[in-house]
């Protein structure tokens, strides 16, 4: 009989395949050949999902932002609940954390998040799909903070769509150091920076 294979599975192995050469070799390692020989799987099985490497981009990219959306949603579930009775400044620490590289697991996406970014730059196809992500992002942390503003946590004369601005750079350039100068900028330091930042919010300052 032969072997039943569940799509869906096998298209996140290949994509899994796809962000793991990617972090370890580099965008332009990621081939057809090579992302078949990480997953174990026959080329043909691979083509079977994706045809090109732009196709492999694109499967990975999605597959980076699922991980990602998938954790940060579960603190966005309680922030935007109006009647939700929790410490909003502190729930708001959480999810932004999310977007750090604080572990392994989230210093792997920086690095993946950096490399997709930088292709985009060049690369219409990636473009598309890598400011999709950024603007999803982006509206994410503007609804939270006219939340957390809306039930009293911030000052009414804060500014939401520039904090939100003004947070995504600090999270962008906290990635980028943490990642490219670990000797410099570690977890611990972008956590703190962080905890300030929004403290300093919280405060009106």
């Amino acid at each position: 009989m032969p072997k039943i294979v569940d799509p869906e599975a096998r298209r996140r192995a290949v994509a899994a395949a796809v962000l793991r050469v990617i972090s370890r070799d580099g965008l332009e390692k990621a081939s057809l050949r090579n992302v078949a020989d990480e997953a174990g799987l026959a080329i043909g099985s691979v083509r079977h999902y994706v045809t090109d490497q732009t196709d492999l981009m694109m499967l990975a990219l999605r597959e980076l932002g699922r991980r990602v959306d998938r954790r940060i949603y579960a603190h966005a579930e309680q922030l935007l609940d109006p009647d939700a009775g929790i410490d909003r400044r502190t729930r708001t620490e959480a999810l932004l954390a999310e977007l750090l590289p604080l572990d392994g697991t989230r210093h792997e996406e920086a690095v993946l998040w950096l490399a997709f970014t930088t292709a985009a730059r060049t690369r219409p196809e990636l473009r598309a799909r890598a400011d999709a992500l950024h603007e999803g992002m982006h509206a994410l942390v503007v609804r939270v903070l006219r939340e957390w503003q809306r039930v009293g946590g911030l000052p009414d004369t804060v500014d939401v769509g520039t904090e939100a601005l003004r947070l995504s750079a600090l999270l962008d350039g906290l990635a980028l150091q943490v990642v490219l100068q670990p000797a410099h900028v570690t977890p611990d330091d972008a956590r703190r920076v962080l905890r300030r930042h929004l403290d300093a919010l919280k405060a009106g300052s």
